[in-house]
């Protein structure tokens, strides 16, 4: 389901959506003289001057936001992704999607999004992170629906907006989402441990500390106890801080009911996996 397709089922949408991040310091290598286009492009008093390049103004910005100028980015970003910069529309996306110089609100940020996606972006290309982003960010607000706006729960199309992450772009998040839907049987898939598996170990491959985790636990239930007890214990090492809650449950409930033998191979085996920062090897 392409988004345009899903605005047109809802009226009121028409009338208003660690990848790339590395994208954006590649384009802005040498960001750091962007205020010099401060009086060229931007001024203090009525914005954005008129018939600026917009690619000027989208380093601007840039420049404006790193510099904690995030009303004046804002503004900047808002020409330029007027004006076809489609990076200028993902930072306005995410800017509202956390609240980031802005207030925060979900439906704006679903709409920038869905623009994103909905843009003629090849795989290879240098702009593809932020469609992958975007997929994952839509497939996300269409898992749990936003309150109060047009965006209801829809399982299913979430799960198509997460596949085309998956598969055409290869982004860890979405396979990490595929591996949840096809383990819990999910937007419209039937529930598979060996295709959850498959997404699983995709992910686990780029460093997904989540994949990891789950993969592990999965290898831990079908009697693979040291390999699976030490990609737990390598993955709650490497996960982010909002994640090593529900890792840690689980690797300390594996753990517990492991031999002492087990446990202390698996020790040593998650650090061979973390030393080597490839767990598909183990």
């Amino acid at each position: 389901m392409r988004t345009s397709e899903l605005l047109k089922s809802t009226p009121e949408l028409l009338r208003s959506s660690v990848l790339p991040a590395l994208v954006a310091l590649a384009i802005f290598g040498a960001v750091g003289q962007a205020m010099a286009f401060d009086d060229k492009v931007f001024d203090d008093k009525t914005g954005v001057k008129p018939q600026s390049s917009p690619w000027a103004v989208f380093q601007f910005g840039f420049s404006a936001y790193k510099n904690g100028h995030k009303e004046q980015a804002a503004e900047a970003y808002k020409y330029a992704a007027e004006n076809g910069q489609i990076g200028a529309t993902w930072k306005l996306a995410r800017m509202y999607a956390e609240g980031d110089g802005v207030a925060r609100d979900d439906y704006e940020a679903f709409k920038f999004f869905s623009e994103i996606v909905d843009q003629d972006v090849e795989p290879g290309s240098p702009e593809e992170s932020y469609v992958s982003d975007a997929l994952v960010a839509l497939g996300d607000y269409l898992r749990k629906g936003i309150p109060g706006s047009p965006v209801t729960e829809n399982e299913v199309a979430a799960q198509e907006y997460y596949m085309r992450a998956a598969a055409n772009y290869r982004n860890p998040n979405a396979q990490f989402e595929m591996g949840q839907m096809f383990l819990k049987g999910e937007g419209g898939v039937k529930a598979s441990v060996k295709q959850a598996g498959r997404w699983f170990q995709l992910a686990a491959e780029k460093g997904h500390a989540g994949a990891q985790a789950t993969l592990g636990h999965l290898l831990f239930q079908s009697g693979k106890i040291v390999r699976g007890l030490a990609m737990m214990t390598a993955a709650l090492e490497r996960a982010a801080p909002a994640d090593q809650p529900w890792i840690r449950g689980m690797q300390e409930e594996a753990f517990a009911a492991a031999g002492e033998a087990d446990r202390r191979t698996a020790i040593s085996l998650a650090d061979d996996i973390l030393t080597e920062g490839n767990s598909a090897d183990q």
